[in-house]
């Protein structure tokens, strides 16, 4: 008997080309770059608690490459792979990738010809990649963009060696929560992602077969002088990619509702606020305990010889 394949879980209705148009222009989104650069510089502080000498490590959504030259700086002997979706993305990301890199690169050289960093431009949840071909699994602020999670953790894990390392961050519930509640005087269009709940997260890594999953969360607030400027970083961020999203530009008369609503929210300090809710996650592909022909596995150790 055949048995019916699970249906998709939709994260929400995300347009994947159009989210490969808006990350097309690459100088569009590099204003909201100094974001990334310092959840990258948090998730490295986590890494450092994790002992692996990967030779291969994948940064899936590297984006422009800024993430590239640390992990080839933090894993000298091996082979980076960044790989994304948006071919200028990709295109641009050539750029950090060859910048010189000092007794690092020199160290490459010396080792085998497979370390240094490679490109791929492709869909990170559909990898050109080998089973069990990768170590580290990097993604900085990349995972929200995809409309169906779970299939992405699936083909994480099955690139991933055992006992090979998955490292991620992305957007919770609570981003762009001042947005959302400005828009609500405006329209009743979705605005911004409904981003997913850590929890669930944590369930989809457990049912894509991954060990020991552990999540955190943070908010993070920027600070805006004024509307046009909180905006423009909304923007920057790679605006709304849904499919069920408000077709056209918004009338004068809308936008002005809209400035109106953010207005409103003004701290006591007088600035505007935009939070950010960041996840990160971690997690490890277990040794399977089953062969291909459902025999369990049990392992044991051989007891040592005394020494003599």
């Amino acid at each position: 008997m055949q048995v019916p394949a699970k249906p998709p879980k939709l994260s929400a209705p995300i347009d994947i080309e159009r989210v490969r148009a808006l990350f097309a222009r690459p100088e569009r989104a590099a204003p909201s770059d100094f974001l990334r650069r310092e959840i990258s510089s948090r998730m490295q502080d986590r890494l450092q608690l994790v002992k692996i000498v990967p030779r291969r490590v994948l940064d899936a959504g590297c984006g422009e490459g800024a993430d590239l030259p640390v992990l080839q700086k933090l894993y000298a002997a091996a082979q980076v792979l960044g790989v994304d979706a948006s071919e200028p993305m990709a295109r641009t990301a050539r750029g950090p990738a060859a910048r010189p890199g000092g007794l690092n690169q020199l160290i490459s050289k010396l080792l085998p010809s497979k370390a240094g960093v490679d490109l791929l431009c492709g869909d990170f949840a559909d990898l050109p990649l080998a089973l069990h071909s990768v170590d580290l699994v990097w993604s900085n602020l990349a995972l929200h963009w995809h409309p169906q999670p779970d299939r992405v953790f699936a083909e994480w894990r099955r690139v991933l060696r055992v006992e090979g390392l998955l490292m991620f961050s992305c957007f919770g519930p609570d981003t762009f929560a001042e947005v959302r509640t400005a828009f609500a005087d405006v329209d009743l269009y979705p605005h911004a992602l409904p981003f997913v709940d850590m929890h669930d997260f944590g369930d989809q890594l457990v049912e894509a077969g991954f060990s020991t999953p552990v999540l955190d969360m943070e908010k993070i607030t920027v600070t805006y002088d004024t509307p046009q400027a909180l905006l423009a970083d909304v923007r920057a961020w790679g605006g709304n990619p849904l499919a069920t999203r408000r077709q056209g530009m918004l009338g004068r008369a809308a936008h002005a509702r809209l400035v109106a609503g953010l207005e409103r929210q003004r701290r006591p300090d007088g600035k505007l606020g935009l939070t950010f809710e960041v996840l990160y996650g971690h997690a490890f592909r277990p040794a399977p305990r089953t062969t291909s022909q459902g025999e369990s596995i049990i392992r044991f150790d051989l007891p040592r010889k005394p020494n003599k």
